[in-house]
């Protein structure tokens, strides 16, 4: 993304400057804060395209900024990187569970961290494109960007397990998925649900879908597919 915004908050202004060339040297308008206090406010006036975050600041730390963007709905869609120090495993994994999107150890390459960032940004772009197109089948269509589903032009609603669980099916139609497959698509890694918690959700959701519902297939002793 050409001139993409990127915040970097860290308390060492060695890094800060580091990270300041060798951003802007790419093209990438950047913005650097040494405090979290200072950057959370300033985080909402910029509204940038990816945070770089150091866990261990003075005052309110990462994982307090995280959490309390991650909170806030016109800010939670941020990607965020953390800058750990080596050791800090508890709170790389709190972070990521607060909705981090990756972490990076330091001492770390300025040149890996721009891949990361490079990374991050071209999902982003695919999931808003992903996002802005309509699925339709015979009688459902889903909007993934309005979190909108309808039956035969009729709204539906459903949690939000439920539409994650559909718009998984919808996209890859005809394809047999595990159960533990649906569930690392929609909940990530190691998230702690089995497979009879996938089953009661496609239950409720052709339950919520009536006759559309018979579009989700059950292939015994294998998963799912979404077949119309």
């Amino acid at each position: 993304m050409a001139n993409a915004k990127i915040v970097i908050v860290d308390d060492d202004p060695d890094i800060l400057e580091l990270l300041e060339y060798n951003f802007a040297r790419e093209g990438y308008q950047v913005f650097c804060f040494g405090t979290g206090e200072g950057a959370v406010e300033k985080i909402r006036e910029i509204v940038p395209d990816c945070l770089i975050l150091d866990l261990m600041l003075p005052g309110m730390g990462g994982l307090d900024i995280c959490k309390r963007l991650k909170q806030e709905p016109l800010l939670e869609w941020i990607p965020v990187i953390m800058l750990t120090a080596k050791g800090e495993d508890a709170d790389v994994v709190t972070g990521l569970e607060l909705g981090a999107e990756d972490y990076v150890t330091k001492p770390f390459s300025p040149r890996v961290l721009l891949a990361r960032v490079r990374a991050i940004l071209r999902r982003k772009v695919h999931s808003l494109e992903e996002e802005t197109q309509q699925l339709k089948s015979r009688q459902i269509m889903l909007i993934p960007a309005l979190r909108d589903v309808r039956v035969s032009g009729e709204s539906v609603e459903l949690t939000a397990t439920e539409f994650d669980i559909l718009y998984f099916l919808m996209k890859r139609p005809g394809w047999v998925f595990q159960r533990n497959q649906i569930i690392t698509a929609i909940k990530g890694d190691d998230y702690p649900v089995t497979d009879r918690s996938i089953d009661v959700q496609i239950v409720s959701l052709r339950k919520k879908l009536g006759k559309a519902g018979s579009c989700i297939k059950t292939v015994r002793g294998v998963g799912y597919r979404f077949q119309d």
